[in-house]
Formats: structure tokens, C-alpha cells, sequence
């Protein structure tokens, strides 16, 4: 048979499945150089091996692949027609009957013009089974639906993602125009699909921009957190400060988590900073997130959140037996392993020994061992960040501002304000370390030269390695080529016994360059106690500046600090801001009186005076309005031009939040759930008795 269009073939081969009782899908194709389909192959949709995912050994799901051969075969011929080049029409598996065919997913189909009944219904506050069922009594049952009752849910839970309340949409518009007006440097980007919905919205203040090009080196990213009511995951840009603080760099709105979102919103945020991406970026192992920081980020380095990775530990291994040994022994691997080759080694012995070559679980781990294994990763600066617990604590921050009701035009407005109180953060601790100082612990010079440069924070954590030198002892020194080798031993605590661990050391004595193969200072910018020791053993007072890092200095006026932002501007009116003048001219005649009867009597006797003069006042001005009025109604101008419907506008109400913490905002993994419940069932069992 040949045919002039692909699209013809397909349907008439699936008209032949409905007769027949089977489900056809195009099974593959091949495309030639000019980018078009040259060959296809529709097949049964049961063709393949049955293969299970499943964990749980008496909870199966149902397969349906039974490896059937039924398929046809079709390519392109040089006139462009289509011809079949082979047939094979014998099934392994029983038919269903046509009656049936209704129910294979190919078939089942929403149109438009239902779609559009569906959305009505809705908004109106029709539940979906309801909704469904008007569906049902117009085609005169349900045997007359191209679809069923679920096909029906999932379009409208996929609608409600991406449908804004009343006003939302424009609102955040006109918030956006405004934070522009006041900052030309706010930016923000909202996709729409094709009906004009908004499905992912980006904004990043000013402040957040400087500050990108101060701590933009290195970056967390995290959606596991959910704020609206619509249920669009919250996405977050996160760095840290000079005092260790976590800093905003700019967050979305997303309506999906696969790579084309993903793509589109860094690739937003990369054009927001000037298409400066950053040195290191960490995320979770979400693939869909991964392929886009490939292809937007080719050049930054990815890791994964370690804390992530270890907290399923026990979803994984606990069906072992040796299950207590095997977590002990995989984190003193993870977190002990000086060099990747020691990792290397102490994995094969560890797979070895506990007979785990078969684990699907650890065998991916270490296929992309790059990616989260400290030892692989130490050779870039992380600021000291090696989770993405920085996102999550940026969105914990959010908490008391938004809840599961908040709309997004709310969530616009309660972010402004939670960054403000952020903000006002960093400003109390620019100011501490600028007035205060932590006393030294000794009366080496260079304690006191990171005390006069670093913040107090950052200068708390080169007082801790200084104090911990108390631990190691310079054990061995010996002259290799242009550089020195020192042998550092550190006496560690592992549970409650000590180990005696060996560091390497070297120093140049004409450069100054000093390298411990801890590689601390490589990851959290922080010389560590190694290096320390053999400083003081070479008698280096002071430390080159190379060393101490200006990201960590509290002497230099960075420029995210000058931006000025405007918060809460957007909810101000002119009456509000009178009002407030008024309010706090009020507060200080009373702070001034409040202690003398004689002087709050005066005040007391003035300020009702005034009022009964702006009573009056208000009363003439009143009866001379109501007069202009009846004279307008009874003399009407001709051709005035003039409207007050702008006056009397109606303004959307704001939302009442209820009392208490909204409950799992964030996603939770299976043993948070377990631990849950543990402890939901425990406290009702302690109100029993």
C-alpha cells in the first residue's frame, strides 16, 4: 500500500487497532540529513519486555508489555510518497473487543470546545466528578466520551496550576512596572502559553543584581518549596555573604519542573545579570534541572546537595542486615576521603565487602561520583557550602509571609516584605562587625591581622582552625624541588575514639604559596590548621593578602548596599503616607508630654480644638458639595468631558490569613512522611491515656 501522507498511514492504521482490539503507537523513526522522517515504525503498544520499578515486592504494579511483534514498517520513496515495506499481524495476547478501544490512552482525547466547558465549570465551583457527569448526560453516557472521568481531573488540577485569580495577572504587572519606575535596574520576565496564561514568571531586585557581582561565584538552587495556592513551585537563587548569611540573587514562579522550564528560567536569570553566569552552581539530583544547567551553564560546575544524597541512606540500604555498619562505613568514605583516589580505593574494598555490587542506588552514586563526593569537589572554591540547605533556609525565611492560600499578586508583595527584614539583617551585622570585635586567643600577629579585615562571623572560623592547631603536630619536612613538604598529624575524634590522620603541607618559601591537601582553603576560603602550623613554624607573621579573600572582608563598601529600595511603596497611598506624617508629629508631642498633667491637659485642649474646627470645616465643605450636585443635576453642562467613574473604583479586598503555620509547605520524602506519622500517632496515643 502506498500513501501520500505519513499522517494518513497512521490513521488508517489505527482505525484498523479499533477494529481489531489492539493500541498502535509509533514505535520509532528515523530521520534523514534534511532533518525529515524517512522511515516509521507503529507497532502494539504491548511490544517490549515486561520490567518492574517497583520496590515493594507485594505492592506490584500492572504491566502490560508482553514483548507482541505486531507491528508494520514504512518509508519515504523518492517521489515523497509513503509505502509499507513490511507487515506482521499476528498478536501474542488476547484483543479487546471494539466496545473497548474507547479506554486506550491514544484514543482517549479532550477537545477544545469540552475543555472550554470544563474550565466554566470550574471556575464556577463545580467539583470535577459533577463536572463530569454533565459530560455524561449530554452524549447520553459514558460509553459516548472520547475520554474518562480521570483524563477529565488531570486536565483541570494542569489548569488550576496555571490559572491566576482575579487581578493576579495584572496586578503583578502593574507591581512590576512600578518597581521598575522607582529602580530602572528591577527585573522580571513572565512566560505565557498560548492562550495568554502565565506559566513561569522570574523578577530580581536591584539589590539582588549588585549583589550577584560581590558573591555571585557560587550558587544554590532549589524548587522543593511550595507557596500558592496554585501550587507553583518556588524557585531561589542563593549565595552567601560576607558574614555567612544567605543572600537572595532573584527567584520564580514555575508551573513545571522538565528541562524546557528550567532552560527558560536560567536563561532569563543569566540574561538578568548580564549573561554572567556563575563559577559554581548546587542543586538536587533532579535531571530535568541538570540538563538545563548543561545547556545554559555549560562551563559551570554542578554538584549535587550532599546532605540530599545521605538523608536517603535509610530508604535505601535498611533492607540490609548490616544496615548500621554499611551507613558508618559509607560515611566515613564520603566525608573522610582526603584524595579521589583513596576514595576510589576505599569504595571497591567497601562494595566488596558488604556484597553491594548489584545496588542499582549506589552503583548510580558512583557513576556521578564527580558530583557530590567532597574529594572530587575540594578543588573548587564553595564558599563553604556543600547543600543546598542555604535555598532551603532561604525559603524557610519566607515562612510567616506566605502560606498554601497566599495568590501570586500576594506572594509579590509578602517576598518584598521578608527580603526587607533579610536586608535589615545584613545591616545589623555590617554594623557589629564594624563596632565590635571578638577578642584574640593569641599574640600571633596574623590572628590580629584576619581580626582588623574579616567580618566577625568569618573571623570566628579562622579562630577555630587557630585553636584547633592544638590538635596536630609537625611530624616530618623535607625538600622536594622549589617547595617544601611538611608532614602534618592531627588527632581526630571519631564517635569516642581518637585517630591520628595524616596531612600533607606544602610551602614555598619564595612565593609564599602554601597547599595542605585537606584543601580547605580551596573550598570555604579559610587557611586551615595544617597550613597554619607550618606558618608558624617558618615564624610568617603575616599572611600574604592573596590568602585573605575580599569576599570575606568587612572594610569595603560594597555596592549592593548603596541600592536603595523602596519597600512597601507599592501599598502606600497619598492618604497613608499623610497619615503616617501625621502619626509620627503625634508621637513625639506625646513622648514630650506624657509626664507632666499640666502640659498634657494643653496638649489635650489643643488638639480638641483643632478637631472641632476641621469638624465644622468638613460640614461646610460637605453642604457645598451636596449643593454643586443638585445644581449639576438640575443644570447639566453640555460637552464637559469630565468623568468620575475613576473615582469610584472598587479595589479587590486582601485575602484573611488564618492563625498557625501552614501545614507541609515543603515536599517531603518517604521518611519524612514515616517519621510523621510515628509521631502524629505516638501524641494521639499520649491524649488517650
Amino acid at each position: 500500500m502506498v500513501y501520500d501522507l505519513l499522517e494518513n498511514l497512521v490513521q488508517d492504521y489505527k482505525s484498523y487497532e479499533n477494529k481489531k482490539g489492539f493500541e498502535a503507537i509509533i514505535r520509532s523513526t528515523t530521520k534523514g540529513d534534511d532533518g525529515d522522517v524517512k522511515y516509521v515504525a507503529l507497532a502494539c503498544s504491548c511490544h517490549g519486555k515486561a520490567r518492574s520499578n517497583c520496590r515493594n515486592a507485594f505492592k506490584m504494579h500492572p504491566m502490560t508489555k508482553t514483548d507482541c511483534k505486531a507491528r508494520i514498517r514504512a518509508s519515504i520513496r523518492f517521489d515523497g510518497k509513503w509505502t509499507i515495506s513490511s507487515v506482521i499481524l499476528d498478536h501474542n495476547h488476547e484483543l479487546s473487543s471494539p466496545a473497548k478501544t474507547r479506554y486506550f490512552k491514544s484514543n482517549r482525547i479532550i477537545h477544545p470546545s469540552v475543555k472550554r466547558k470544563l474550565e466554566v465549570n470550574d471556575r464556577a465551583g463545580i467539583r470535577p466528578n459533577k463536572n463530569f457527569n454533565t459530560l455524561i448526560v449530554e452524549a447520553g453516557g459514558a460509553e459516548n466520551l472520547p475520554f474518562l472521568q480521570k483524563d477529565c481531573r488531570n486536565y483541570i488540577e494542569k489548569v488550576r496550576r496555571l490559572r491566576l485569580g482575579v487581578g493576579d495577572a495584572s496586578a503583578i504587572q502593574k507591581y512590576f512596572l512600578k518597581m521598575q519606575s522607582e529602580n530602572s535596574n528591577f527585573f522580571n520576565t513572565m512566560d505565557l502559553d498560548e492562550e495568554g496564561r502565565l506559566k513561569n514568571v522570574l523578577w530580581v531586585d536591584a539589590r539582588s543584581r549588585a549583589a550577584f557581582k560581590e558573591f555571585g561565584d557560587v550558587v544554590t538552587f532549589d524548587t522543593t518549596y511550595l507557596t500558592n495556592k496554585y501550587d507553583m513551585p518556588f524557585g531561589a537563587f542563593v549565595g552567601v555573604d560576607h558574614h555567612g548569611h544567605s543572600i537572595l540573587f532573584g527567584c520564580g514562579l514555575i508551573s513545571n519542573e522538565d528541562t524546557e522550564t528550567f532552560v527558560w528560567l536560567f536563561k532569563s536569570w543569566l540574561a538578568c545579570m548580564s549573561n554572567c553566569a556563575p563559577k559554581a552552581i548546587i542543586t538536587d539530583q533532579d535531571k530535568a534541572m541538570q540538563n538545563a544547567i548543561e545547556i545554559v551553564f555549560p562551563n559551570t560546575r554542578h554538584r549535587w546537595c550532599l546532605w540530599h544524597i545521605m538523608k536517603k541512606l535509610p530508604e535505601k540500604l535498611r533492607g540490609y542486615c548490616e544496615y548500621e555498619h554499611i551507613k558508618f562505613s559509607l560515611q566515613n568514605i564520603v566525608y573522610d576521603s582526603l584524595t579521589s583516589d583513596e576514595f576510589e580505593e576505599r569504595w571497591n574494598k567497601f562494595i566488596d565487602k558488604y556484597n553491594l555490587l548489584n545496588n542499582a542506588w549506589l552503583l548510580g552514586l558512583y557513576n556521578e561520583r564527580r558530583r557530590w563526593v567532597p574529594a572530587f569537589l575540594k578543588d573548587t572554591f564553595w564558599a563553604g557550602m556543600s547543600t543546598t540547605q542555604r535555598s532551603e533556609s532561604m525559603h524557610s525565611f519566607f515562612d510567616g509571609y506566605v502560606n498554601s492560600k497566599t495568590t501570586l499578586k500576594q506572594f509579590v508583595e509578602q517576598y518584598e516584605n521578608a527580603l526587607r527584614d533579610k536586608v535589615e539583617k545584613e545591616r545589623e551585622a555590617d554594623f557589629k562587625s564594624f563596632k565590635s570585635w571578638i577578642p584574640c586567643i593569641s599574640t600571633y600577629p596574623m590572628e590580629k591581622q584576619f581580626q582588623d579585615a574579616y567580618t566577625i562571623a568569618k573571623f570566628k572560623e579562622f579562630q577555630q582552625e587557630l585553636a584547633a592547631k592544638i590538635y596536630c603536630g609537625l611530624s616530618s619536612f623535607k625538600k622536594v624541588d622549589s617547595y617544601m613538604e611538611f608532614i602534618v598529624q592531627e588527632d581526630v575524634v571519631v564517635g569516642e575514639t581518637h585517630r591520628r590522620v595524616t596531612f600533607v603541607v606544602r610551602f614555598d618559601e619564595s612565593t609564599y604559596d602554601i597547599h595542605c591537601n585537606c584543601r580547605m582553603f580551596e573550598f570555604r576560603g579559610i587557611l586551615c590548621r595544617h597550613a597554619i602550623v607550618v606558618l608558624i613554624e617558618k615564624q610568617i607573621s603575616h599572611v600574604p593578602d592573596k590568602f585573605i579573600l575580599r569576599r570575606w572582608r568587612k572594610n569595603i563598601n560594597r555596592c549592593h548596599t548603596k541600592v536603595k529600595i523602596s519597600y512597601n511603596s507599592w501599598n502606600s497611598n497619598l492618604e497613608g503616607q499623610r497619615f503616617d506624617k501625621l502619626f509620627n508629629y503625634f508621637s513625639v508631642v506625646a513622648d514630650l508630654t506624657s509626664n507632666n498633667d499640666n502640659d498634657c491637659n494643653m496638649v489635650i485642649a489643643i488638639i480638641t480644638d483643632m478637631k472641632n474646627k476641621l469638624i465644622s470645616s468638613e460640614n461646610v465643605d460637605r453642604n457645598c458639595k451636596s449643593l454643586n450636585m443638585s445644581n449639576s443635576m438640575t443644570n447639566p453642562k453640555v460637552g464637559d468631558g469630565t468623568s468620575n467613574e475613576g473615582d469610584n473604583k472598587i479595589l479587590t479586598p486582601q485575602a484573611v490569613r488564618s492563625k498557625g503555620r501552614p501545614p507541609f509547605k515543603r515536599k517531603q520524602s518517604k521518611v519524612d512522611q514515616i517519621i510523621r506519622k510515628v509521631k502524629e500517632k505516638k501524641l494521639r496515643i499520649q491524649k488517650i491515656n
